[in-house]
């Protein structure tokens, strides 16, 4: 028997070492060392696989591969000529890997379009997912009962950006005990380069909205050129998403942005917040497509809002196609006091943008009821032409109600006037 030494950064041999998992992976930032060292593990179970006498298949899959160029071949390349003990076992080409016994083999998939392809591999033994945040979950169910074989395991690393892919619903808080999962950043590879160090400080210094996101491994908050990404990293380092209390004697506000019925209609918006002194307290959030008003009237009520101000944009004066009634109207019937914006004409979402950069110093956001906001306004960009490379206003998307009703909250927003009260020079009579 030969003892080798292979070295992986602390937190992959913990992973590694746990017994009877089905699924292994690590998720985190750039400079983790986790994709070239799970490549390299593909390489040492093949080899112990075939060393075994089990022939069979080692699948390296990712959502997207329109060529083997897309494909962890490469990595999965440089991992085994990077240890010349394992390089000796294994036969490479230019579109293939298999052990020199070829017992084992890659190979390499694309899931988005290969799926019901995948089903006709004989045994595969192991599938290791890389890049997988945007794996869809028909394609995590088709896949994981593909890889069957007796104590087959499947692999991922990926790089979290959006808290509610699949990837992340499945597998970033597993609760189930053949599961394991490693949290790996730039601070956990002990082969760091000094050359990704110089580009993390940069990031750090000049790019500050997407260095959590990139290096730390957070989810993403911000797109580049969103309108209200700094000032979000700003609120964030002052503290100012976290724990926000409701005050009991102050006047609770529901800013509407007004939608539609029907699946295809646009998403009806509610921020609500108190006006507290100079600090915004944004307290809740709430978005639902294709309901009716009762719907969101239900959800005021039972979230404790019933004597809020109702804040309308001007269409809530407006009567809805098939019913001859208006959102004013009903909300006044259903026992709210409202007040109904009036149109601020061309440039209206223009304006919106700017009086809610100007009060964002005095925004405090709930961050537990607040998220689907505050991802929205880190999201919510500009659309550029692109061919002329121009801005044409703000880009019309799953961003922009919640923005709008924000937007609304900004302009109606008047900063309270501190009074000064004149010196007077008191003679005091003895």
């Amino acid at each position: 028997m030969t003892t080798v030494q292979l070295e992986l950064p602390q937190k992959l041999v913990e992973l590694f070492s746990a017994p009877n998992k089905r699924f292994r992976g690590a998720r985190g930032g750039r400079g983790s060392a986790k994709t070239r060292s799970f490549a390299k593990m593909t390489a040492v179970k093949a080899l112990i696989f075939a060393q075994a006498g089990i022939s069979g298949i080692i699948l390296c899959g990712r959502e997207f591969m329109n060529s083997l160029a897309d494909s962890s071949m490469s990595e999965v390349k440089a991992a085994i000529e990077s240890e010349p003990w394992l390089a000796r076992h294994f036969d490479i080409g230019e579109t293939y890997i298999r052990t020199k016994d070829k017992r084992v083999e890659y190979s390499f998939v694309g899931l988005r379009h290969n799926l019901n392809s995948i089903k006709s591999k004989a045994r595969i033994l192991l599938a290791w997912i890389d890049e997988a945040e945007p794996v869809t979950e028909a394609a995590w169910q088709k896949l994981i009962p593909t890889v069957r074989e007796d104590d087959s395991e499947i692999w991922l690393t990926w790089n979290p950006e959006d808290e509610m892919a699949p990837t992340n619903l499945r597998f970033f808080n597993p609760s189930d005990e053949d599961t394991v999962i490693a949290e790996m950043n730039w601070r956990d590879n002990p082969w760091f380069p000094s050359v990704l160090e110089r580009e993390r400080q940069r990031d750090k210094a000049d790019r500050p909205d997407s260095y959590e996101h990139i290096w730390e491994g957070k989810f993403r908050t911000a797109v580049d050129g969103a309108y209200h990404a700094k000032a979000l990293t700003q609120a964030r380092q002052e503290g100012r998403i976290g724990q926000v209390a409701k005050d009991p004697l102050m006047t609770i506000r529901a800013f509407w942005d007004i939608g539609g019925t029907g699946l295809r209609a646009d998403a009806t918006s509610i921020v609500i917040a108190q006006f507290v002194g100079t600090q915004i307290r944004v307290l809740d959030y709430y978005e639902a497509v294709g309901q009716p008003l009762a719907a969101h009237v239900n959800w005021m009520r039972e979230s404790g809002y019933k004597q809020a101000l109702c804040v309308l944009p001007h269409d809530g004066a407006n009567a809805e196609k098939v019913y001859s009634v208006t959102y004013e109207s009903s909300l006044q019937e259903a026992g709210f006091e409202t007040v109904v914006v009036p149109n601020q004409g061309r440039g209206a979402a223009k304006m919106r943008i700017e009086a809610l950069r100007r009060i964002f110093p005095s925004l405090h956001f709930n961050e537990e009821t607040t998220r689907g906001l505050v991802k929205a306004m880190g999201w919510y960009h500009e659309k550029i032409d692109p061919e002329r490379r121009i801005g044409l206003g703000p880009e019309h998307d799953w961003s922009s109600h919640a923005n709008d009703a924000a937007g609304l909250m900004a302009i109606t927003y008047e900063a309270p006037v501190e009074v000064k009260m004149p010196q007077m020079d008191l003679d005091w009579a003895s």
